[in-house]
C-alpha cells in the first residue's frame, strides 16, 4: 500500500462545493497506478467560507479518500511543526506539497520561508527516513501581478526552494521538484486569481502526476477527465 499525503494551503484544502485537486489526483492514481494506494492525513474537511472555518464536508463528489494535511491560511511555517506526527501517525510514503504563498504573503520573507522548508523536510524524515516528497513552487497568483515587492519575494523563494530541493535530495528519501503547469492562467484556471477552479484543479494534479511519472515511473501521464 502506497500512502500519499497532500499537504498545502487554501488551494489544497479547497472550499465547500469544490472537487479539489486532491480528488483529481485520486482519480488519476485510481486509473493509472497499478498497486494499492490511499490518500492519508489527519484532516478531511473543506473550508467553509460562510463559517470562516474548515468545517465543511460538502465536496462536489464526496466519494473518495478525503484525508489530507492542508489548511486555509497555513504555510510552511505552520506545517513544519505538524508534519512529523502526521507522517508517523498515518504512515505516509509520499508527500504532495504545495505551500509558500501564505508564508510570503503574511508571515516570512523568502529566506525565512526556505529555512522552514528545511525544517519541514527534517521533521518528515525523522518520522519516515524513506519518505518521498514532490514539491510545487509558488504558482502564478493575482497578488504577484499587482504587488511588485511580493512578486520579487515569490521569485526569490522559488529560486531558494529549488536550491533546497537540490541540497537535500537523497536516494533513500528523494525530493522532487514539480514544475508549475506551463499553461496555468489565473484568468482561466482560478475563480479569484488564486484558488483553482475545475481547470486549475486538473492542472495542479497534472503537475504532480507528471513529476512522479517522469522521475519515479509512478502512474502514467495525466489525462484530464
Amino acid at each position: 500500500m502506497l500512502r500519499f499525503m497532500p499537504v498545502g494551503d487554501s488551494m489544497t484544502i479547497g472550499s465547500a462545493g469544490e472537487h479539489t485537486w486532491r480528488y483529481r489526483m485520486w482519480q488519476h492514481l485510481r486509473d493509472t497506478y497499478a498497486g494499492p494506494f490511499a490518500l492519508v492525513g489527519p484532516r478531511e474537511t473543506l473550508y467553509d467560507k460562510a463559517a470562516d472555518a474548515p468545517t465543511s464536508y460538502a465536496y462536489a463528489d464526496p466519494d473518495f479518500p478525503r484525508a489530507h494535511l492542508a489548511g486555509w491560511g497555513e504555510g510552511w511555517l505552520h506545517m513544519a511543526p505538524l508534519i512529523g506526527e502526521a507522517v508517523r501517525a498515518h504512515r505516509a510514503d509520499v508527500l504532495l506539497v504545495s505551500l509558500g504563498l501564505i508564508d510570503l504573503g503574511f508571515y516570512t520573507n523568502a529566506e525565512q520561508t526556505a529555512e522552514n522548508v528545511r525544517a519541514f523536510v527534517a521533521e518528515a524524515r525523522r518520522a519516515n527516513p524513506r519518505i518521498r516528497m514532490a514539491v510545487l513552487p509558488v504558482i502564478p497568483n493575482v497578488r504577484a501581478e499587482s504587488d511588485a515587492p511580493f512578486a520579487t519575494q515569490v521569485t526569490r523563494f522559488n529560486e531558494l526552494l529549488a536550491k533546497v530541493i537540490a541540497d537535500l535530495d537523497e536516494p533513500r528519501s528523494p525530493l522532487l521538484p514539480a514544475s508549475p503547469p506551463a499553461s496555468y492562467d489565473i484568468g482561466f484556471d482560478t475563480y479569484d486569481g488564486t484558488h483553482p477552479n475545475a481547470s486549475g484543479e486538473h492542472k495542479l494534479a497534472a503537475a504532480f502526476a507528471a513529476a512522479m511519472h517522469q522521475a519515479w515511473d509512478l502512474g502514467e501521464p495525466y489525462r484530464a477527465g
